[in-house]
């Protein structure tokens, strides 16, 4: 089989080149460059393209690096700053899955062979001929929440061979072929972002606006704050308060007010509804005109999943009810839902 594998310099892509060269695959390794070396940050891409170029030749293969950094830009970043803009809380790393790797990157080279392989700790089942996006037999390091946006055309073209591995059998293997990369760090945060601090990089393209920190329960100022879109709700550190722990638990967005509730135990950083928008089905709609399902769900990445009633409330709405508290809903974050059984990825809504 002739398979695109898309590698970062990480060890979780690495070993997905190991395991398909292993099986006798015709491979072809890409690198997807997003950053530029420039003071927007660069993702490490010289040093991350370096270990690539070392993994691959360690199997006799060249190398191919494409750059979607206009791309990237004019998509994920402008959504990212459209969102913190409005007062709502963006995930850029479902939308990079969705538009660049598996959009523009499909588009342009992965339809040329027959899979793109991924290092992402995700499975694929199929049911009644249906291809499902499915979790990771390593809950802590699932990442279905971050391709719950991706499309069915691209599900079909897609394989994540190390999903039905733990990361600690993904770290052995590594040492065992003595992969260059094998003690190397998880990358973290947003890629092209590299070292840049991320209050730095929104204060760049936002700036500041000095507002006011009000406890919600009394209407007394606490402080003040440089600009809302430096806050999400259920924030609790970066906040310079005295007598915490304090919880961001409301915006203002017109009048550019932060409010706050004081206490591990506050309920007003709990809630256990949730109004989900624009669903998006990966495989399609698997309760067809059923009003009310039991399903489960996450709405950050964790590998904690709630039990919840989703209910068909009109068009493309839905009704989320957590059977349990649910702290730090943030507006704009995806709503990740599943079977009941937690298993099958059925697809993600935008919290309204």
């Amino acid at each position: 089989m002739r398979i695109a594998v898309l590698i970062s310099g990480g060890v979780d892509s690495a070993v997905v080149l190991h395991k398909l060269a292993q099986e006798g695959h015709e491979l072809h390794p890409f690198y997807i460059r997003i950053g530029l070396d420039t003071d927007e940050g660069d993702c490490s891409a010289e040093e991350d393209i370096e270990m690539c170029e070392l993994i691959t030749r360690k199997y006799g293969l060249g190398l191919e690096v494409v750059s979607l950094h206009e791309e990237y830009w004019d998509n994920v970043m402008e959504y990212a700053l459209r969102t913190v803009k409005s007062g709502l809380t963006p995930n850029p790393d479902v939308m990079c899955n969705r538009m660049i790797k598996f959009g523009y990157f499909e588009q342009r080279w992965g339809r040329e062979f027959d899979m793109t392989a991924t290092g992402h700790y995700a499975t694929t089942e199929e049911i009644d001929g249906v291809k499902y996006l499915a979790t990771a037999v390593d809950a802590v390091k699932d990442q279905t929440d971050f391709l719950a946006q991706i499309t069915y055309d691209q599900l079909q073209h897609l394989m994540f061979p190390i999903g039905n591995l733990p990361k600690s059998e993904v770290r052995a293997i590594a040492e065992q072929v003595r992969m260059p990369n094998a003690k190397r760090r998880d990358s973290q945060g947003i890629c092209f972002l590299g070292q840049i601090n991320y209050n730095d990089f929104i204060r760049r393209h936002l700036g500041e606006k000095r507002g006011a920190i009000v406890e919600l329960e009394t209407g007394r100022k606490l402080g003040e704050h440089r600009g809302y879109w430096f806050h999400t709700i259920g924030q609790r550190k970066g906040l310079g308060l005295s007598g915490g722990p304090w919880y961001v638990v409301k915006k203002n967005v017109e009048d550019n007010v932060i409010y706050v509730s004081n206490g591990y135990g506050t309920d007003k950083q709990y809630g256990r509804e949730m109004r989900v928008h624009e669903m998006h089905f990966i495989s399609g709609n698997p309760w067809g005109d059923s009003q009310q399902v039991r399903v489960m769900f996450k709405n950050r990445h964790t590998p904690l999943m709630l039990p919840a009633r989703f209910v068909h409330v009109g068009d493309d709405e839905w009704l989320l009810e957590s059977e349990r508290d649910v702290q730090g809903i943030a507006p704009g974050q995806f709503a990740v839902i599943y079977d009941e059984a937690g298993h099958l990825c059925y697809g993600s809504g935008v919290i309204g």
